[in-house]
């Protein structure tokens, strides 16, 4: 009878029950929806204008493209460096899953946004511009990005206000990506990877938090502590070059901070687990597959949960460090532990965005989407249309379609209002569909 049961749950995990290649598309149209700067010829997603064109370093220098963080039009580069980065991870472990969705021409290019724009960002070799807009300033503006007349300040890191994490991020950012590159563009990865050592001998030799020297960023994106980022690019950078050099650095950095000993996690602002599964990757040592291991056997039994099942780490985008943890744990799937019940795990996260917990919280996918997601320009009708406050507080939905975004999601009990003045969980976010994105990946990639 057992048997029969196990043929049946097997075969229930075998047969996915939304289509993963979709969602995998969709994510990318998100990112279409974030891009700042003179759009290509082949954007998908039109109502989306030319904007921001005028931002300008402290010197003149072009700051133009990159991403809008949120719902909002800041450029907040550590969140950003830290999507480009677990996107990257994504289409280098998971581009079969990428090809299958005939998602990985675009996937490319959503990563090449996020990186053309850190090249531009770092005008010397230990300068590198973090922030381009003023939360405040740019919080008390709601309309399209297209019509922004508001100052948008640029801040940045350097020897005198240094920022190991921002700095480490982004060289992991620019060496994870050099390796997507590689093999479609050898001059621009080399020209990534040349950038990325730059950054981290930056990140390295002048430590400090980014949030203490671009001080605009601490009411948004306070760095916790900057050391996960240093070994997390020490990390990559190896990956990148197979030079030694860098994995003895990593391993040097990640004993003498006593990372095993940190609490577990992956976000923009954590990177313990992804340095410990990167390393387990690159080293093969039981050490971090054991510190793994624990992670994920606590996230899967010991970590709260809704009672419809959902990982509940934090009540600000719940969704978001739920798909950060159902990435983690497919990636220590990879590794070889526990990897069936570990993916069966993952998939329930992943499945209850798409509807598992009652509702769709994917915009434009599934039953009954979020429709009034906190996001500024798809709220817009086009212009010359009126777009202002009286847009925000309007009941009617979004004008436009955010096709692909991740909703922040339910409170720990699952309940979920969709409503715009809502912005803990109907905020929309780079970095909230930046592991949501690689998870789907990896299902489609195992052939669910």
């Amino acid at each position: 009878m057992w048997v029969f049961a196990y043929l049946l749950s097997a075969l229930a995990l075998c047969q996915a029950a939304y289509d993963y290649k979709t969602v995998l598309s969709n994510s990318l149209l998100f990112y279409e929806a974030q891009r700042s700067g003179k759009l290509p010829a082949d954007q998908k997603v039109t109502w989306r204008k030319d904007s921001a064109l005028n931002d300008k370093g402290q010197n003149g220098e072009d700051l133009t493209g990159g991403y809008y963080d949120a719902g909002d039009y800041v450029k907040f580069g550590f969140p950003m460096a830290s999507t480009a980065t677990i996107l990257a991870w994504g289409l280098v472990d998971y581009e079969a899953g990428y090809s299958s969705a005939g998602a990985l021409e675009d996937g490319r290019k959503a990563l090449k946004w996020a990186t053309d724009y850190f090249l531009k960002a770092h005008t010397a070799s230990n300068e590198f511009y973090g922030q381009v807009g003023q939360g405040d300033l740019d919080h008390s503006y709601w309309g399209r990005p297209e019509d922004m007349t508001i100052s948008r300040p640029a801040f940045k890191i350097d020897t005198s206000k240094p920022g190991s994490d921002l700095a480490g991020e982004t060289a992991a950012a620019l060496a994870a990506a050099s390796i997507v590159f590689k093999n479609v563009d050898s001059s621009y990865s080399n020209n990534l990877l040349t950038h990325a050592k730059q950054l981290f001998d930056f990140a390295n030799n002048y430590r400090g938090k980014y949030s203490d020297s671009i001080t605009d960023a601490n009411n948004f994106y306070s760095s916790y502590d900057y050391r996960d980022e240093l070994v997390w690019a020490a990390a990559w950078l190896y990956r990148a070059t197979n030079d030694n050099t860098y994995l003895n650095t990593a391993e040097s950095l990640y004993n003498e901070f006593g990372l095993q000993d940190w609490n577990g996690g992956l976000s923009w602002d954590a990177k313990v687990s992804g340095v410990q599964l990167l390393l387990a990757k690159l080293t093969n040592k039981q050490q971090y597959k054991d510190t793994i291991k624990g992670y994920v056997d606590y996230l899967i039994n010991t970590q709260k949960k809704t009672p419809k099942g959902l990982l509940f780490i934090d009540v600000g985008g719940s969704l978001r460090h739920a798909s950060n943890a159902a990435f983690v744990i497919l990636q220590a799937a990879d590794l070889g532990i526990s990897a069936d019940s570990y993916r069966q795990f993952a998939k329930t996260q992943i499945d209850y965005a798409l509807g598992d917990g009652g509702r769709s919280f994917v915009v434009g996918f599934g039953n009954n989407p979020p429709t009034h997601p906190h996001h500024g320009s798809s709220s817009c009708p086009p212009a010359p249309a009126v777009c202002d406050w009286s847009t925000y507080s309007s009941p009617d939905p979004n004008y436009n379609v955010l096709t692909g975004a991740l909703v922040g999601g339910p409170d720990e009990n699952d309940n979920y209002v969709d409503d715009r003045n809502d912005y803990v969980h109907n905020e929309v976010a780079c970095d909230y569909n930046a592991g949501f994105q690689s998870a789907v990946a990896a299902l489609v990639t195992l052939g669910y």
